[in-house]
């Protein structure tokens, strides 16, 4: 993955929709109060399209039930909620316990009418105007919430997709200002079931799992796609390595998206390269998975890297241009021996489904049929939204085409794999306490458990597409973490490719701990080593 594409689940990481703090404890503290406090029950369970929520603050008893510093005024009809913050480490939000039976496993859009006056510039990306639910169960938090620029704005809409977990115990929505100061206002707000729970899980694979290889394990590295014939001579014939994934990706300049027919010459341009890479490929034992890392309607992040968090999932035109392409992609490799799979999306991200989209789930069928109907045999890679990690295996049911391997990526604790990427902090050492908790083996084991959960529960086979840390880990703490992980990997069966080889510098296993020196290390590193040790041991 690549650098500017990770997100930070320090304190506060609401983008990724992980589980972790979000707002500051003066707010979390009244927020658990108000979690605890009494909601009107509804009973039986949902319905698409029923309204789950929905007020316009019209009535002199609108702001019952909610907890926090709101008050009535005038609004875009009527009356709305005005919510004003003075300080901003204090920030202003107010919020309200929702009712969950009946909801769990299916999937809420929120939308609002609101406007802003004056809101100052956010300290991080995640802060802000939020319009957001807090979504709690056993293995923590998820924030879900609309994305939202700051400054002076009249009445405009807003819109979020929540999937909610079939284990969640507590559902908050929260509305306001965190970590900024300003106004702002909020009126004609609804949520709306938009997926039904899914119903009874389908029954396991028949049969021995599909791995789509007769070899022990695919062991490998991601890859650029700017990489050279030489890079590739190494990874197969020095390093031993048998599988490379080859991303992909797109970039561009940050907070525009792209347009298809701009979406059309570069994915060409980039599958040319592909197709001079396959020989080498061959020659050198490397199986293939075509990664497409920037699906139709993505947006650049800050660093330039496209994702698939922006118009995938609310421009019915990009969901048919992605079916489109991997049609185009299986017609075109339908004979070539290097492909081991297709990774039909990385890290899918539902922020926003809109009303006549696929979510995730839907379209991961639609393009895997629209494949089968070319290729009856080719290996499809599926991930879990939202990111890909291991927890959103707990949603995700098996597609009911043939020959699937499903995959996670593991980065977690976030908070140690990638600290000083985007930023200073503090500095985190494996095995130790990240984040006001113990992180060891057995916790990297606990994390990974969705994963062999579900390779369990649906005998499914594992891929685990990317996991790293970065290199700069004080003590070589990345050695360890990836001795670890590796081990509860190959414990499991699990294929795997490590990001990255000779993409950027922060995750290379050939550059030591200096985080300031950007040459290749004189001698190979422990970190190279362990995976030269492990390739050694491919066929």
């Amino acid at each position: 993955m690549e650098m500017s594409k990770k997100f930070s689940d320090s304190p506060v990481c609401g983008r990724r929709g992980t589980r972790c703090k979000t707002l500051s404890l003066a707010a979390c503290t009244w927020l658990l109060f108000a979690s605890g406090a009494a909601a009107a029950q509804q009973t039986g369970p949902a319905s698409r399209g029923q309204v789950w929520f929905e007020t316009g603050f019209d009535n002199a008893a609108a702001l019952a039930g909610w907890h926090g510093p709101g008050t009535l005024a005038t609004g875009a009809k009527g009356q709305a909620v005005a919510i004003q913050a003075q300080a901003p480490a204090q920030g202003a939000v107010i919020s309200r316990t929702l009712p969950l039976e009946g909801l769990r496993g299916g999937t809420l859009r929120g939308t609002a009418t609101l406007r802003a006056e004056e809101v100052s510039a956010k300290p991080n990306s995640w802060n802000g105007i939020k319009f957001m639910l807090i979504i709690e169960g056993p293995a923590g938090r998820e924030y879900p919430q609309a994305p939202l620029e700051t400054g002076s704005f009249d009445w405009r809409s807003a819109t979020f997709t929540a999937r909610i977990p079939s284990d969640a115990t507590n559902l908050v929505l929260v509305l306001g200002l965190e970590q900024v100061t300003g106004r702002v206002w909020f009126d004609d707000l609804k949520l709306v079931v938009t997926r039904l729970p899914r119903g009874e899980a389908p029954l396991p694979m028949a049969g021995p799992r599909y791995r789509g290889h007769d070899l022990p394990r695919l062991r490998g590295v991601m890859i650029s796609p700017s990489i050279d014939a030489e890079g590739l001579r190494v990874l197969g014939q020095e390093w031993k390595a048998n599988l490379i994934r080859w991303q992909l990706v797109r970039h561009g300049q940050a907070g525009q998206p792209d347009d298809l027919a701009s979406y059309d010459q570069w994915v060409q341009g980039e599958l040319k390269k592909l197709d001079a890479a396959l020989p080498l490929c061959e020659r050198f034992g490397l199986r293939v998975v075509v990664d497409l890392h920037s699906p139709p309607g993505g947006k650049a992040t800050a660093g330039g890297y496209v994702g698939s968090d922006h118009r995938l999932f609310t421009d019915r035109q990009c969901q048919d241009k992605f079916v489109e392409l991997w049609r185009h992609i299986a017609t075109r490799y339908r004979a070539a021996k290097p492909i081991w799979g297709y990774d039909l999306v990385n890290e899918p991200v539902e922020d926003d489904v809109a009303d006549d989209c696929d979510d995730w789930q839907d379209l991961a069928e639609r393009t895997a049929r629209a494949i089968r109907e070319i290729d009856p045999q080719r290996t499809l890679i599926v991930e879990a939204a939202p990111w890909g990690g291991p927890e959103g295996l707990k949603e995700l049911r098996p597609l009911t085409v043939s020959n699937v391997v499903y995959s996670a990526h593991m980065y977690l604790p976030h908070a140690f794999t990638h600290q000083g990427v985007h930023s200073k902090g503090a500095s985190y050492e494996y095995p130790g306490e990240v984040g006001g908790r113990f992180w060891g083996k057995a916790q990297l084991e606990s994390a990974l458990q969705p994963v062999v959960d579900f390779q369990e529960r649906y005998n499914v086979h594992i891929y685990i597409g990317e996991f790293s840390a970065i290199r700069w880990a004080p003590n070589q703490s990345a050695y360890r973490y990836l001795r670890d992980v590796i081990d509860i990997f190959e414990a499991r069966g699990w294929d795997w490719t490590y990001h990255a080889f000779r993409e950027w510098s922060g995750w290379s296993v050939e550059h030591g701990e200096d985080p300031k020196d950007n040459r290749p290390a004189a001698a190979p590193t422990q970190r190279q080593e362990l995976l030269r040790e492990w390739f050694g041991r491919n066929q």
